[in-house]
């Protein structure tokens, strides 16, 4: 699939110069891609190194992390989906959390760290677009509750909003819900959760998170809380 990417865009990038386009950097959007498949959009140039390197001194790329990029949405005019960039620094995994409620516009506050789940260890990223966190979680809990998101520029995995919340409770130190005021009390001033959204909640989801043994007690006080 990789190769025939990098086939396509030659192909595109060639087309682009017959038609008189003076930057192929147009075709990338705002997908992250390699230095190497930058690389080929130059296929006349020799040295092909030297003009990732030089497109990303003039500004006109971003780097995401070593061998990593994205066309910088000031030259190109084009929104840089953090939620997408997040999925192609660290694969697998998916965004979640706070980041996550928020996409769903479940709580008001705006999100400055982009939160994410992976199998991998977990680790931290910083770039020139943000900060990018990674929580590592076991495969058997990582694979519940998923979705794609589809975006002009590609899609991107996210969890749904019972997995995201049961994420958080998790993955945050001491929160620790024993009883259904605790819960409401978590929900409504610590997250400032929609609750009628929260009454929508899909109770299997939460169940199959439970099942999985971590902070049981806690999403079990949720599922209270809708009357499970």
């Amino acid at each position: 699939m990789a190769q025939k990417i990098k086939l396509f865009l030659i192909i595109c990038s060639n087309i682009y110069y017959l038609c008189g386009v003076k930057d192929v950097l147009d075709i990338l959007g705002s997908v992250p891609v390699t230095s190497a498949t930058i690389a080929s959009l130059y296929p006349e140039i020799s040295g092909a190194n030297q003009k990732v390197s030089a497109l990303e001194q003039s500004g006109k790329i971003i780097r995401l992390k070593r061998g990593l990029y994205v066309v910088n949405p000031e030259w190109s005019g084009k929104r840089v989906s953090m939620e997408l960039v997040a999925n192609h620094l660290y694969s697998p995994s998916y965004v979640s959390m706070h980041t996550a409620l928020r996409w769903y516009g479940l709580i008001p506050e705006h999100v400055f760290l982009t939160q994410s789940m992976s199998i991998k260890h977990s680790r931290r990223f910083e770039n020139s677009l943000g900060k990018f966190v990674y929580i590592c979680v076991d495969r058997n809990w990582f694979s519940i509750g998923l979705r794609h998101e589809d975006l002009d520029e590609g899609s991107f995995i996210i969890a749904c909003p019972e997995k995201a919340l049961c994420d958080l409770i998790c993955a945050t130190p001491g929160v620790n819900l024993r009883y259904k005021k605790d819960a409401q009390r978590f929900l409504e001033e610590d997250l400032r959760l929609d609750m009628d959204a929260f009454r929508q909640f899909d109770v299997e989801i939460l169940r199959q998170c439970s099942a999985m043994g971590k902070k049981t007690q806690s999403i079990e006080t949720i599922m209270k809380l809708l009357g499970q």
